[in-house]
């Protein structure tokens, strides 16, 4: 099935792989936004149980959403993931723009859409600080943890690899101190929510530049962790679908 699913993505015209990393990142971010208020409303002002809410919410559609999107375009919702997988070849490089483009853009809207829907202005400045090494690191660590994940299952287990990403993200809300956001789409995006998913303008460059290196240091370790993962894969698909 993972065979067909990436010759599916191949065929497919770039416009409608933009659309859906579009639409599937608005939706994350509407997961991720939509759940931060419903919690912060909902919890009685207990950080930790509108916290456990958010991760829950947006660790459940993410899984929903790559497993929606995923055979159209890959599913990455995110510019790192996006330039990470161009560098090995998974997408050319002059699709990536559009990627991109497309994965920012939807993080607005669902934004604007999960504001809206709370009765919040479509947008406004968050003011929430999230700064300092610990937070930085934080970031590191969870988008080092994301690509890790990601590659170490796309080729071998591809079926695992909405389940695997999602739970990961869900656990890294907790385990790391900047609550996971390893995606530059979505840490601009949050800049305009003044809610209990938001971070300040002036946090989001440390954040960036933490998920950029966290990214390609996953990337180059898991290249060198398993350089015959390429050739292991294959023959593993080959096997599954003969059994099919």
């Amino acid at each position: 099935m993972a065979k067909k699913e990436e010759s599916v993505r191949v065929r497919m015209p770039l416009l409608q792989r933009s659309a859906a990393e579009g639409v599937g990142t608005a939706f994350l971010l509407i997961a991720v936004v939509g759940s931060g208020i419903m919690a912060e409303r909902l919890s009685g002002g207990n950080v930790g149980l509108a916290l456990l809410a958010n991760s829950t919410a947006t660790g459940a559609g993410l899984i929903a959403l790559i497993l929606a999107f995923g055979p159209v375009s890959g599913a990455h919702f995110n510019p790192v993931v996006t330039l990470a997988d161009a560098s090995l070849g998974g997408i050319a490089w002059k699709d990536a723009p559009w990627y991109i483009a497309a994965q920012i853009s939807g993080a607005f809207a669902g934004v604007a859409a999960a504001n809206l829907m709370f009765n919040e202005p479509v947008f406004f400045v968050s003011h929430r600080v999230r700064a300092g090494s610990g937070q930085i690191l934080g970031e590191f660590i969870a988008t080092f943890g994301l690509l890790a994940v990601i590659w170490g299952c796309a080729r071998l287990r591809s079926s695992a690899v909405p389940f695997a990403v999602g739970a990961y993200i869900a656990g890294a809300y907790w385990f790391t101190s900047s609550t996971s956001f390893a995606n530059p789409a979505v840490t601009l995006a949050r800049t305009l929510t003044d809610t209990f998913a938001g971070i300040r303008w002036t946090d989001v460059p440390a954040f960036i530049i933490a998920q950029l290196v966290g990214a390609a240091a996953a990337t180059l370790f898991l290249w060198w962790l398993i350089p015959s993962l390429p050739k292991m894969a294959t023959n593993v698909l080959a096997r599954n679908e003969e059994s099919e």
